[in-house]
Order: structure tokens, then C-alpha cells, then sequence
């Protein structure tokens, strides 16, 4: 499916960039920074599993890690292009994660205050992954504003930074945990 034997190819060397269907876009085109954000994303969660998350975690994050892929490959050849994408984003996939966000809220006790990002390496490290998500959603809402974009996508990833969060909790070390919110305002101890 895919074949690459070279890597520099200069064709964006004058600021442009081609997408998936051939068409030129400037580098800081919406799609273009939807996209690298979700590339960037995918690479915070292959940090987080670098820190030692084990199953089914580490699976289950190597899945997410393919999806994006599947939203870049659908995001790199607009919907209205002569061409068409093998991997439209579908409601299966929000599904999964909506899945796994049962399993984890049964598993966690309910929170009683507002957690900093923090805890162990692995825990902090998903939490980064997490706001980088938050950041891809809010750029594909801003890409669907002027072009179709599957709305299945955009909820995929609000379910995946909410995913993120509890799988932060979930993965932390009880020895190391993430700290509590102290509001400025709240009694001293």
C-alpha cells in the first residue's frame, strides 16, 4: 500500500505542499495544521508507550496510534476530490474508545477534585498527549467550518482526549500519583 524510496522530494521547499489527492495547499493551510497535529499527537502516544504502559493499554493505544493514521490518510484527500480515500473515518471507531471508556469508569473511583497533569512518567506523558488531542479537535472543527469533513472524526477525537484522561488515571503509580488541584483561594492546611 505504501511504497516510499525517497524521502526528500523539495516539493515543499517554496512553502506548499501537496495532499493526498495531488492538490497544492499552502503549509499553513487549516488541513496542513489539522494534520500535523495529529501527527504530533501520534507521536506523544508512542512516547507514553516508550514508558513502560503494559497490556492492554499498550495495545489498546497502539490502536489509536493506526486510527490516526486512518484520519490522516482521510484528511490528506478532501472530500469533494475527484479522487476517493479507502479510509473515510466511521462511528466504529468512536465506538471502540467509547467502549473502553466504560470499562475505565468502572475501574475509577469518581473524582473529588481536579488533577494537575503530573504522576509517573507514563501518566504525565499521556496527559501531553491529551491536550495535543484537544488541540487537533478544535482544528478540525475549524477545517469542517469550510470543508466536509467526517463528523465521526470529530467526535472520535473528543471521545480520545476524554479516553486519554482516564487512561492517565488509570495507568499512574499509586506511589507517584498525579497531584490534586489546590485552588488559590482554598483554606490553607
Amino acid at each position: 500500500m505504501v511504497y516510499l524510496n525517497n524521502i526528500t522530494t523539495k516539493t515543499g521547499d517554496g512553502g506548499t505542499t501537496r495532499l493526498g489527492d495531488g492538490s497544492e495547499v499552502s503549509k499553513f493551510d487549516v488541513r496542513i495544521e489539522t494534520l500535523g497535529t495529529i501527527e504530533e499527537l501520534n507521536a506523544h502516544l508512542g512516547f507514553a508507550l516508550s514508558q513502560g504502559i503494559t497490556a492492554p493499554w499498550h495495545e489498546r493505544l497502539r490502536k489509536v496510534q493506526n486510527d490516526l493514521f486512518d484520519l490522516g490518510a482521510d484528511l490528506c484527500i478532501p472530500a469533494d476530490s475527484d479522487v476517493s480515500s479507502p479510509f473515510r473515518f466511521n462511528q466504529s471507531q468512536t465506538s471502540r474508545i467509547e467502549n473502553w471508556m466504560v470499562e475505565l469508569n468502572r475501574k475509577l473511583p469518581a473524582l473529588t477534585s481536579f488533577i494537575l497533569p503530573g504522576g509517573s512518567p507514563a501518566a504525565a506523558s499521556i496527559h501531553l498527549a491529551r491536550t495535543v488531542c484537544r488541540r487537533a479537535e478544535r482544528l478540525l472543527w475549524t477545517l469542517s467550518a469550510e470543508h466536509d469533513v467526517s463528523p465521526d472524526a470529530c467526535i472520535y477525537l473528543n471521545r480520545l482526549s476524554d479516553l486519554l484522561f482516564q487512561v492517565s488515571r488509570f495507568i499512574d503509580d499509586p506511589a507517584n500519583p498525579a497531584p490534586l488541584w489546590v485552588p488559590s483561594s482554598a483554606p490553607k492546611a
